[in-house]
């Protein structure tokens, strides 16, 4: 029976390793938990907390989550369970919107304004495009040495380091481009 347990916590730590730095965003669990949240006050969050885990709902979301999804996120830089769908209100320094998340993108509108804009990235190519009053156009390609390149509106494009610096000078390239 030692042996049997020994055997299984060295195949526990094992494949940890094959996993490590990999803590991915726990999609599911986090859904579940949400979910638990939105369905009345905090005595029945409470018992369905505690039924789930008793039936083992959240224990399996969570090996799950661990094993196989945010191994799954990590390796192939997406998440099986993204939350496509979602609207999510965001104060701005010019009021709210409302950001949808799509499969491969974002719909963003601002309370009160008719019309929305539309980020799309393009797996293949790697480029991020807008659209907005009928319009499209491409605005950003991700390289893969950190740098990525704005396709400013003028024709340019300008070379950028994906930190900090970066985001600053494509905010001046912007400003002096419109």
């Amino acid at each position: 029976m030692k042996k049997s347990k020994f055997s299984i916590a060295a195949i526990v730590l094992s494949t940890s390793l094959l996993f490590s730095s990999c803590i991915g965003s726990f999609g599911l669990h986090n859904k579940l938990l949400s979910w638990n949240h939105e369905i009345g006050n905090k005595f029945v969050n409470e018992l369905v907390y505690f039924a789930f885990n008793i039936i083992p709902i959240y224990p399996v979301c969570y090996i799950t989550d661990m094993l196989i999804l945010n191994s799954i996120e990590f390796w192939s830089g997406s998440n099986p369970i993204a939350d496509v769908g979602t609207i999510k209100r965001v104060k701005g320094e010019n009021g709210n919107y409302l950001v949808e998340t799509l499969e491969n993108g974002y719909i963003i509108t601002k309370e009160g304004v008719e019309g929305t804009t539309q980020l799309t990235h393009n797996a293949e190519t790697n480029i991020w495009s807008v659209e907005a009053n009928g319009e499209q156009s491409d605005f950003l390609r991700i390289n893969d040495d950190n740098t990525a390149d704005l396709l400013l509106p003028n024709g340019n494009v300008q070379s950028i380091q994906l930190n900090a610096e970066g985001l600053q000078m494509a905010k001046e390239e912007l400003a002096q481009a419109l």
